[in-house]
C-alpha cells in the first residue's frame, strides 16, 4: 500500500481553511466587532507579556546591582559611577545601532504613528528588537527616558506582526496597532482606562464604536497580566489629596499657564535639536551620554524612570530649590536626549517635570495664603498631568491617567481646569500640534475620508458580479455573455493587463451589427466602440483608502482585487471602481 500523499490537506484542514478565510472576509467589514474584540483579546494578552517582560528586563538588573537595591534608587551610586555609567550605556546603545539603516533605527511612539498613517500599520520587527536591546539599555544606565515609550511601540509591533501573520486586512491590522498600544500603556502604568483614551487620542486620532470595543479589551488584558505579576496598587502611594478652598482657582489657572509654558519650551527644545540630525549617529549619542554623565553627577535624581522623585514630590518631601532644579534639569536633559535619537520614552520624564514643578507653584501658593492653599503635593499632581497634557497634546489621556494613577477622585475638577489651560497656552505658544508628531504632517492623515476609508477593507466593497474574458469574443457567445447579466467584462490582454468594458457597449454592439445585416464571427472587445479602463491591482488585504490612492495616482478609474489564478479562475477577484468609493464615503 502506497503511503498518503503529505501534500493532500485533510477535510478538518479544508474546514479551518475555510473559517480563517470566511474570519479575514468579515474583518474587511467596518461592523466586525466579535471578530476585532477576539483580536483585542489576543492582542492584549500578547502586548502585556512583552511589556511585562521590558519592565523585569530593566528592573531585575537595576535591583541586583543598584546600593539600595531598588530599581530607581540612582541617587545612591557614588559619583564616579554617575559619571561612568551612562556612557558606557551609551557606548554600548552605539554598538547596538552600528550598521542600522535611519529606517531600522526608527523607534518609539512616533515610529509607531508613522508606520500606522502611512504604511497601512505594519510595523517590521527589526525595529522593535532594537527598541528592545537599545531602550533596555538607555534605562539600565540611568539615561533620563522613560520606559512606557517604548513598550508602546513593542506592544503594537507584536499587535501588527500577529495580524500580518494571520493574513488580516490591512483595516483590522490599525485596529490591533490601536490594541497594542492601550494594552502597553495600561500594563506599564496599572491605568486600563488611560491606555484606552491614549491609543484613540494619540495613535488612531479618532472616537468610534468600532475601535473602543476591542482596544477596551486589550487594555484590560494587558492591566490584568501586568496586575498578576506587579500586584494591583496604583503607581504612586500617595494620601488623598484636595484643593484648599475655591480662593484657589486664580492661583490654579497661573499654575496652568506655568505648566504650558514649560511644555512649549519642551516642543520647541525638542523640534530645534530634531535639526542637529546632520550629525552622525555617534556624535549625537556621545553628547547625549555626556550631557547625562554631567547633569547627573550634580543632581542624580533626574536619572532613570524617576517615577521615585514623582512620588517624593507628591508626598511633599523635596525643598522648594530642588523642586525647580529636578524640573529645570529634567526638562533640559531629557528633551535634548530623546531628541538626539536615544531610544527612550518621553511620557516618564514628562511627568517627573510636570509633577516637580507643579509641587514648587504648590509652595510658591502656600507662602502667598498659607490658609487657603492645598499641600504641594496637590499641585505636583496636578502639574504631572498638565504636563502630560501640554506636551503630548491629549488632554483626555492625561486625565484619565491622573485619576488611575493616583485613585482620588476629588483632584477632577481642578485637574480638568489645569490641564486645559495648560494644553491651550502649549499650542499657542509653541504652534506645535504634540510631541510625537513634531516633523509631519497630521493633516495629511486626520481627514474624515482617510479615517472612514481605512477603517474598510477592498474585499467588503469589490463587485464580484464580472465575467473575464480574452480580448476575442465569438460571436454566438456574446450573447450567452449578456444573458448572465454581469456589472462589467474584464477583458484579460495577452500582456498580462486587465480592461473592464461595459455590458451595455458591447450590447449596442450587436444592435449595430444587427441593424446592418452585417456579418461577424468574431468580436474585438478592445476595438469596439466604447469606454474601456484599465484595472490597477491592488492587494486582497489593502483598505478603500489604499485603492483610492493608487487609483489617483494612476489617474484611473478603477482596481482589481487579485486572487492566485488559476487554470479555471482569474486573477481578478473583484472589482472596486471610483464611483463605489466615492458613494460610500458620501
Amino acid at each position: 500500500m502506497l503511503p498518503p500523499d503529505k501534500n493532500l490537506s485533510s477535510p478538518s484542514q479544508g474546514r479551518v481553511d475555510a473559517i480563517f478565510t470566511h474570519f479575514r472576509h468579515r474583518l474587511a467589514h467596518v461592523d466586525a466587532l466579535p471578530q476585532l474584540a477576539l483580536l483585542g483579546l489576543a492582542s492584549g494578552i500578547v502586548t502585556g507579556l512583552i511589556a511585562v517582560a521590558f519592565r523585569l528586563a530593566i528592573e531585575w538588573p537595576l535591583e541586583l546591582f543598584l546600593p539600595a537595591h531598588d530599581s530607581e534608587g540612582f541617587e545612591s551610586l557614588p559619583i564616579e559611577a554617575r559619571l561612568i555609567i551612562p556612557l558606557v550605556g551609551m557606548l554600548l546603545i552605539a554598538l547596538v545601532m552600528r550598521g542600522r539603516s535611519k529606517t531600522e533605527r526608527q523607534c518609539g511612539v512616533g515610529h509607531v504613528i508613522e508606520r500606522y498613517q502611512q504604511h497601512q500599520a505594519h510595523l517590521p520587527a527589526s525595529n522593535a528588537i532594537i527598541q528592545f536591546v537599545a531602550g533596555s539599555l538607555a534605562a539600565l544606565s540611568g539615561h533620563s527616558v522613560g520606559r512606557e515609550g517604548p513598550a508602546v511601540h513593542l506592544g503594537a509591533t507584536c499587535s501588527s506582526l500577529l495580524g500580518q501573520k494571520l493574513g488580516l486586512p490591512n483595516n483590522s491590522l490599525r485596529i490591533m496597532v490601536g490594541c497594542g498600544v492601550a494594552a502597553a500603556i495600561a500594563a506599564s502604568f496599572n491605568t486600563p482606562l488611560a491606555g484606552v483614551i491614549f491609543a484613540m487620542e494619540v495613535v488612531l486620532m479618532e472616537y468610534t464604536v468600532t475601535g473602543f470595543i476591542p482596544i477596551i479589551i486589550a487594555s484590560v488584558s494587558g492591566a490584568l497580566i501586568s496586575r498578576v505579576c506587579f500586584g494591583d496598587a496604583p503607581a504612586f502611594s500617595i494620601p488623598a489629596l484636595a484643593m484648599g478652598s475655591m480662593l484657589e482657582l486664580p492661583f490654579l489657572i497661573f499654575c496652568g499657564i506655568i505648566v504650558g509654558l514649560a511644555s512649549s519650551v519642551v516642543l520647541k527644545l525638542h523640534k530645534y535639536i530634531q535639526g542637529l540630525k546632520t550629525l552622525s549617529l555617534t556624535t549625537r549619542l556621545f553628547a547625549a551620554g555626556v550631557l547625562t554623565s554631567l547633569a547627573a553627577a550634580f543632581v542624580p535624581q533626574v536619572m532613570g524612570v524617576g517615577y521615585d522623585t514623582v512620588e517624593t514630590a507628591m508626598l511633599g518631601g523635596f525643598s522648594f530649590t530642588l523642586l525647580l532644579t529636578i524640573a529645570v534639569t529634567k526638562l533640559l536633559l531629557s528633551t535634548v536626549t530623546i531628541a538626539l535619537g536615544v531610544p527612550g520614552g518621553s511620557i516618564g520624564p514628562t511627568l517627573v517635570i510636570g509633577a516637580c514643578l507643579g509641587g514648587a507653584i504648590g509652595m510658591v501658593g502656600a507662602s502667598l495664603s498659607p490658609d487657603n492653599a492645598a499641600s504641594s503635593g496637590f499641585y505636583a499632581t496636578l502639574g504631572m498631568g498638565a504636563m502630560m497634557a501640554g506636551v503630548l497634546n491629549a488632554p483626555l489621556a492625561a486625565l484619565m491617567a491622573l485619576l488611575e494613577l493616583t485613585y482620588n477622585s476629588a483632584i477632577l475638577l481642578p485637574a480638568m481646569l489645569v490641564i486645559v489651560i495648560a494644553t491651550i497656552t502649549a499650542r499657542l505658544t509653541s504652534g506645535l500640534p504634540g510631541l510625537f508628531l513634531i516633523g509631519r504632517n497630521p493633516e495629511s492623515f486626520t481627514s474624515p475620508v482617510f479615517q472612514s476609508l481605512s477603517r474598510a477593507g477592498v474585499t467588503s466593497l469589490m463587485n464580484r458580479n464580472f465575467i473575464s474574458h480574452s480580448p476575442w469574443l465569438p460571436f454566438d457567445q456574446a450573447e450567452v455573455l449578456l444573458n448572465q447579466h454581469p456589472d462589467w467584462i474584464v477583458i484579460e490582454d495577452d500582456s498580462g493587463d486587465h480592461f473592464i468594458l461595459r455590458p451595455s457597449d458591447l450590447a449596442h454592439h450587436i444592435q449595430a451589427i444587427e441593424a446592418d445585416d452585417g456579418a461577424q464571427e468574431v468580436i474585438d472587445l478592445m476595438a469596439i466602440a466604447g469606454e474601456r479602463w484599465r484595472l490597477h491591482p491592488i492587494h486582497s488585504r489593502s483598505t478603500l483608502q489604499e485603492a483610492l490612492v493608487l487609483i489617483r495616482e494612476n489617474n484611473g478609474f478603477a482596481v482589481h482585487v487579485i486572487q492566485p489564478a488559476t487554470d479555471t479562475s482569474s486573477p481578478v477577484a473583484g472589482i472596486i471602481t471610483r464611483d463605489q468609493i466615492d458613494n460610500y464615503y458620501q
